[in-house]
């Protein structure tokens, strides 16, 4: 399963409104993962590599088999008639097209099926795909860099660059892998930014993935602005996600200001907390903050959550945080 997981990985940035599923055959090792948006999934590219050496053996699976027709003919029944024995999943899948009828299938035709392997790895590799199937609504990662001190800009404005070549190419790495950018009106008023994946890690560069990422404006960007062909949205923050799903949003990264990022976890609907902080010190107390506006008025008002990653970048540090009442999921897939 520890391959599975890792064969997933490596087209995370390239399947989705489709899950990254990985699969592995055994005996004989043979991989597979989702096919892109619209190929194979990952059972069936395992089950051509392996070819009639599939008859008996053990399969795999990151995620529950399909049972019905989409882009592909059902899994489950591909499954079937190679004549695989065992199939391990590690988790089912809640996407009301499936919702255990894959299992239930392979299981009619007497193949043994056992769930529930690397369970907690999975639901965290998974957790933007199921968030959407469960909710309607993409998983939220609010992706912020700062001093150590906490500063994200000088008093003048400039912030260009606080974090190192090795943090902003894992900023990238969380661009590629969201299916939209939030930012706000006021920032693209100050940066113009372009908000395209540009600066991956070599390691990433030559693995698959989709175009670039749907950009979208809190508030009313200039006709002119770089971010532009983008989606402008306004009003009630849920009924912004509820939009977002509705496009296939999977996962939407907020990238800035202050004020979008203080919106949305005031509202409490972030689901990932993603800060790169930089050995620097703006050494002082009018450098900007994180978020803008008001914070809890007393300790007892903190939002408290619980760190579940910490990692050297070059000389800075990546912390990611999740609301303490997330369930608790394993390591990162």
């Amino acid at each position: 399963m520890d391959r599975a997981i890792a064969a997933a990985s490596r087209v995370r940035m390239a399947t989705s409104p489709r899950p990254w599923v990985g699969a592995i055959i055994e005996p004989g090792g043979y991989s597979g993962a989702t096919d892109g948006q619209t190929g194979p999934h990952a059972e069936v590219v395992a089950l051509r590599a392996a070819g009639r050496r599939a008859r008996g053996a053990t399969v795999y699976s990151t995620l529950e088999p399909c049972s019905h027709v989409g882009r592909t003919g059902p899994c489950a029944d591909a499954l079937i008639e190679a004549g695989v024995a065992r199939v391990v999943v590690a988790i089912a899948d809640p996407d009301p097209l499936v919702a255990g009828q894959g299992i239930d299938r392979l299981r009619a035709a007497g193949i043994v099926v056992d769930v529930g392997v690397r369970a907690d790895r999975v639901r965290r590799q998974l957790a933007p795909y199921l968030k959407h199937r469960t909710t309607g609504r993409p998983y939220v990662v609010l992706k912020l860099a700062a001093t150590i001190d906490g500063g994200t800009a000088a008093p003048d404005g400039t912030s260009q660059w606080i974090t190192g070549p090795e943090a902003r190419a894992d900023a990238h790495r969380l661009r590629a892998e969201s299916d939209a950018i939030l930012v706000g009106a006021g920032t693209v008023r100050a940066d113009d930014p372009s908000l395209t994946v540009r600066d991956l890690a070599p390691e990433l560069v030559d693995l698959p993935r989709k175009g670039d990422p749907l950009r979208v404006v809190l508030g009313t960007a200039p006709a002119d602005a770089r971010i532009q062909p983008a989606l402008e949205v306004h009003g009630d923050l849920g009924e912004v996600l509820d939009h977002l799903g509705s496009l296939d949003v999977l996962q939407l990264m907020i990238e800035g200001g202050a004020a979008a990022a203080a919106s949305f976890h005031r509202a409490g609907l972030v689901d990932r907390y993603v800060i790169y902080l930089a050995p620097a010190l703006f050494g002082g107390e009018d450098a900007k903050g994180l978020f803008s506006g008001g914070g809890a008025p007393t300790i007892d008002d903190l939002w408290r959550g619980r760190i579940t990653l910490v990692e050297s970048l070059g000389s800075d540090l990546r912390i990611e945080l999740e609301p303490a009442t997330a369930p608790l999921t394993g390591d990162r897939g």
